[in-house]
């Protein structure tokens, strides 16, 4: 289940927003990270979750932890640009989060599900949907097999969303398969690149120099 903020006026800002999903186990996260880590002039936005952190994860890096009360409650209050339940958990787009970053001419990238992006996409005409695939469904299942934080039973029921999940990339404008981990990562900032280089990114983020040649 997945909703929307309650306005679906379109947002425009000079700011570039990355939106990038995928199933459990294909690799996501670790391309993301690996992105921030080469490009300096990308922040990511954190989600709130109410699941409980797995491994190292740590409150306000991967996610800002919070129980379903307070969730709810942030909901009440309008204070997410789209929230989902995923996997019996429930996930959110802070509004404060991205609003001010991608106003300052920032560039913004979203790790979400694929409900959530779909969601961003009708509130900002410009962002910009990234599908990270698996190079197969076995090899999906033993990364989920292999990082070791799923009883057997939750690693099936993580592939059984996952065929429901694959099933959306057509919605996406990017799709990267990430079997070569180097060669995804590769994939990933090509695009983010090529966004910042189209005619209307750079009219939205130079914009004085697009007024002073006359091209506004």
């Amino acid at each position: 289940m997945s909703k929307a903020a309650s306005t679906e006026t379109r947002i425009e800002t000079p700011g570039n927003l990355f939106v990038v999903a995928a199933p459990s186990g294909a690799g996501k996260s670790s391309l993301v990270n690996a992105l921030l880590a080469l490009d300096a002039h990308l922040a990511l936005s954190v989600s709130h979750t109410t699941r409980a952190p797995r491994g190292q994860e740590q409150d306000g890096r991967e996610y800002w932890f919070v129980d379903e009360a307070r969730f709810r409650s942030m909901v009440a209050r309008g204070e997410f640009f789209e929230w989902a339940e995923v996997h019996g958990h429930l996930y959110g787009t802070s509004r404060s989060a991205i609003e001010s970053r991608l106003a300052a001419g920032e560039d913004v990238v979203l790790e979400i599900d694929w409900q959530g992006a779909l969601q961003i996409k009708r509130l900002f005409a410009h962002a910009v949907l990234v599908f990270i695939l698996p190079p197969s469904w076995e090899e999906l299942r033993q990364r989920l097999l292999r990082r070791g934080e799923d009883a057997p039973a939750v690693v099936e029921a993580r592939m059984a969303n996952a065929h429901v999940e694959v099933a959306q990339a057509m919605e996406f404008d990017f799709v990267i398969i990430n079997g070569v981990f180097e060669t995804a990562l590769f994939d990933l900032k090509t695009i983010v690149h090529s966004q910042r280089l189209k005619f209307a990114a750079q009219r939205r983020s130079k914009s004085q120099v697009f007024e002073a040649l006359g091209l506004l």
